[in-house]
């Protein structure tokens, strides 16, 4: 994994997202809260968001934004390094999202702030397992579509978090 640093392509807003990792191979995830004009509302997602002004660097974003989110201090966590960069898609606000890796021995209980409904703690083996993988339709552009997905707990992930996750599987398969 690369080392955390600023340099971002793209020219929309930055942001960072927290990829939690326990002891167990268990990984934290959110369903973000349903809002109005939040094109990911209600999506399974990892804790993070949009770069602000007092952050040093997308690392303390990815830091203060799970901290906000879901009540969990990284700051003494092991961050081992991130994933690839990943922008939005046309249609979407502008956005480059920086994942990082955080390991941790255990952490407290979760507290979902006002913009997460719920935590997750999903096994890795499970994320990464073929078996678990199944497609859903989508209407995008008021095109049909169909879209790769992990269905689990009756929660859905898919999108973005599904590609930081295949990222973060294929790292750790290989050498």
């Amino acid at each position: 994994m690369a080392h955390p640093d600023d340099t971002v392509p793209g020219s929309g807003r930055h942001a960072a997202v927290a990829v939690v990792v326990d002891d167990a191979s268990h990984v934290l995830l959110i369903r973000r809260a349903d809002r109005a004009g939040d094109p990911w509302s209600g999506h399974i997602a990892f804790p993070g968001g949009g770069r602000e002004e007092a952050d040093a660097d997308l690392l303390e974003t990815a830091i203060r934004e799970t901290w906000e989110e879901v009540g969990l201090r990284l700051e003494r966590a092991t961050c081992v390094g991130r994933l690839g960069d990943v922008p939005t898609i046309r249609g979407l606000p502008d956005r480059v999202v920086r994942p990082f890796v955080f390991r941790v021995d255990a952490w407290p209980e979760p507290e979902p702030g006002p913009e997460v409904a719920r935590c997750l703690r999903w096994p890795l083996p499970a994320l990464a397992s073929l078996e678990a993988r199944t497609s859903f339709p989508y209407v995008w552009r008021g095109q049909p579509v169909t879209l790769p997905c992990i269905d689990r707990e009756g929660e859905r992930l898919w999108g973005m978090t599904l590609g930081m996750v295949d990222d973060l599987v294929a790292r750790l398969r290989s050498p």
